[in-house]
C-alpha cells in the first residue's frame, strides 16, 4: 500500500501512509484507538474507498470495490466483532454465499470434506463443532471459526483485527500460537492490535499509526515496549508500579458470607467475604467466568444476593436496588462499556444524565435540566480528554478508548465513596491505560475505596494494594502484589493454591479479603 489517503469529510483517517507485507510473515499494524488502523486494513478490504494511493498484490496494482474483490485477490478480514450468524451452525456459516452445489442443491458432504481438510492441516478443531450452533461456543471458538471461514474462501493475506480484544489470557495464547502456524505454512498476516507485549511476541515487523500517519516501521527483534509507546504516543508512558506508603482508613464496603446465583440459577458466587477501606484498591484477579461478574453485580445492587449481606459504612444494604447504590455513593466502571456502559445511539449529552436522571442539579421539580445535563457532559469531555470533544457526537461514533474515557469521568464525577471497576481498560490502547490507571491511583490518594476486576495480571500488580484471586466463586488466596509474581499469580487462576508457601500470602488484617 503506498501513499493512502482516506478522508470521512474534514477528517482525515488516514494521511498518505504507506504499508508492505512480506509473504509467509506477520506483521503488526499498532496503534492507539482511533489512529486509523482499521481504516487502513478497512480500504484493503475493499469495505472503504481510498482518496489516494495505490494498493499492490504480488505485484499487481489493483482496485478494490468491495470486500469481493478482496477475497477474490486471495485477502481475508477477520473483525473485532465476530461477522456470524448466532443461529446458523458453524457449517453454514463457514460456506455461507460460498456453497458449494451439486445439482442446483447445497453439497454439504463436499463442503465438510474441505473444512475438515483445512483443520487438519492446522489443527483446528472447528471441524468437531460443525453441526453446532455458533451462540453455543466460546469466544476462543468462535475467533477459530472465523479463520476457518477465511482459509475455505481460499485466503492467501490475513487480517485479523485486535483479535485478541475480547479472548482469555488461554485463548490469546492459542490464538497466537495458530497466527504462527498460519505464517509457517506460508500464509502472510496483519495483526491489528494495541497490545505492546502481543505484537512483540508474534510479529517479525511492526508499523505504528499515530493520527492517521505512519510513524515507522521496526523490527520486532531490534525494538522495545518503551520505544514503540513512544512511537504511539509520542511521549514517554510509565510502566512500573508506582511506589506509595499504604495508609488506609476504615471500611466503606463490606460483604459477608455472599453467594449468588446467575440467570440459570447456578451458584457462580459460594460464601465470598471482602472488605475495602478508605485509600485502597482491593484488586479481584482471576480467568472471567470464575463468578466475578456476579459478584459485581451483587455489590453494585445489579443482581439479587442468595444469602450473605453488602455493607456500606456499616448499613446493611444487601437489598437495596442500583438507584439508591448510585445515591449511597457507589460508583461502577461496567465491563462491557458498548452494552453496560453506554447507549450507543444517545449522545453524549444524553450518556452523561446516565445514572443521573432522579439527582440535582440535573433534575429540578422532576423535570431534567437539560442545560446542566450539557454542562456536565462538556466537562467530561474537557476534563478527561474524550476526542472528539463534541457533546452532540454519538458514542458509537467514538473509538473504545474514548468511550471508557467517558464512563470513566461519568462515574467520578458522581463523586463517590466507593469505585467498582471492572476490566477498566479491557480493549484500550496504551495512552487510555496510562489515563485511566492515573486516575484511579489519583482517587485512591484522596481516599476512596477501589475495587478493581481484572484478568489482565500486569493491571492488577500494577494498580491494587492487595490481590484476591477467584476461582470457582471463591477467594482462593489473598496476596501482596509487591511480593507475588505473575507466574504465582497464573497459577492461584488456575486454582492452584499453594499451601506449603510457595505464593507469599498477606497477613490479612482485620475486615481484610479471606477465603
Amino acid at each position: 500500500m503506498e501513499g493512502i489517503t482516506k478522508r470521512f469529510g474534514d477528517v482525515v483517517a488516514n494521511d498518505n501512509v504507506d504499508f508492505s507485507l512480506e509473504e509467509g510473515s506477520i506483521h503488526a499494524l499498532l496503534g492507539e484507538n482511533g489512529s486509523g488502523k482499521t481504516t487502513l486494513m478497512s480500504v484493503l478490504y475493499g469495505l472503504y474507498e481510498k482518496n489516494a494511493g495505490t494498493i499492490s498484490v504480488n505485484g499487481e496494482t489493483r482496485t478494490f470495490d468491495s470486500p469481493r474483490d478482496a477475497m477474490d485477490a486471495g485477502i481475508g478480514m477477520i473483525h473485532q466483532h465476530f461477522q456470524l450468524v448466532d443461529t446458523m451452525t458453524v457449517l453454514q456459516n463457514i460456506i455461507l454465499g460460498h456453497e458449494p452445489t451439486s445439482s442446483g442443491l447445497v453439497d454439504k458432504d463436499s463442503a465438510r470434506a474441505d473444512i475438515e481438510e483445512i483443520c487438519s492441516h492446522y489443527d483446528f478443531n472447528v471441524d468437531q463443532h460443525l453441526d453446532t450452533k455458533v451462540q453455543d461456543l466460546d469466544l476462543g471458538s468462535r475467533q477459530r471459526v472465523e479463520i476457518v471461514k477465511s482459509l475455505y474462501r481460499g485466503a492467501d493475506i490475513l487480517i485479523l483485527d485486535e483479535p485478541t480484544a475480547v479472548l482469555t489470557p488461554q485463548e490469546i495464547e492459542d490464538l497466537l500460537d495458530v497466527m504462527e502456524e498460519l505464517a509457517d505454512a506460508g500464509h502472510s498476516l496483519i495483526f491489528i492490535t494495541h497490545k505492546l507485549g502481543e505484537a512483540l511476541q508474534t510479529a517479525d515487523e511492526i508499523t505504528v499509526l499515530r493520527d492517521g500517519e505512519a510513524i515507522g516501521t521496526v523490527d520486532t527483534a531490534e525494538t522495545s515496549e518503551e520505544e514503540l509507546a513512544r512511537m504511539m504516543v509520542g511521549r514517554e508512558i510509565q510502566f512500573d508500579r508506582p511506589s506509595r506508603d499504604p495508609s488506609t482508613g476504615a471500611s466503606v464496603l463490606e460483604a459477608s458470607g455472599l453467594r449468588v446465583r446467575d440467570d440459570r440459577d447456578l451458584e457462580q458466587v459460594s460464601g465470598v467475604d471482602l472488605s475495602v477501606q478508605e485509600g485502597e484498591i482491593l484488586g479481584i484477579a482471576g480467568v472471567q467466568g470464575n463468578g466475578q461478574t456476579e459478584l459485581v453485580e451483587a455489590l453494585t445492587g445489579l443482581r439479587d444476593v442468595d444469602s450473605g449481606s453488602v455493607q456500606f459504612h456499616g448499613k446493611d444494604i444487601t437489598e437495596t436496588n442500583r438507584r439508591q447504590r448510585i445515591k449511597d455513593g457507589i460508583a461502577y466502571i461496567p465491563e462491557d462499556r458498548t452494552t453496560e456502559g453506554l447507549v450507543q445511539d444517545y449522545t453524549l449529552v444524553r450518556n452523561a444524565l446516565l445514572g443521573n436522571q432522579t439527582v440535582e442539579p440535573f433534575v429540578e421539580n422532576g423535570m431534567i435540566d437539560w442545560d446542566s445535563v450539557d454542562e456536565h457532559a462538556g466537562d467530561i469531555i474537557e476534563e478527561y480528554d474524550v476526542q472528539p470533544p463534541d457533546k452532540s457526537t454519538e458514542a458509537k461514533s467514538l473509538s473504545g478508548g474514548n468511550q471508557q474515557k467517558f464512563i470513566v469521568g461519568r462515574e467520578i464525577e458522581h463523586n463517590p465513596d466507593v469505585m467498582i471497576a471492572s476490566h477498566p481498560t479491557r480493549g484500550v490502547d496504551i495512552g487510555s491505560i496510562e489515563f485511566i490507571h492515573d486516575r484511579l491511583l489519583e482517587l485512591r490518594e484522596s481516599g476512596m475505596g477501589i475495587v478493581v476486576v481484572s484478568s489482565k495480571l500486569d493491571e492488577i500488580q500494577k494498580l491494587s494494594d492487595r490481590i484476591a484471586v477467584m476461582y470457582e466463586g471463591e477467594f482462593i488466596d489473598t496476596v501482596d502484589p509487591v511480593e507475588t509474581t505473575e507466574e504465582e499469580l497464573g497459577m492461584l487462576m488456575a486454582g492452584h493454591n499453594t499451601t506449603e508457601g510457595d505464593i507469599p500470602r498477606e497477613n490479612t488484617p482485620s475486615g481484610g479479603v479471606q477465603s
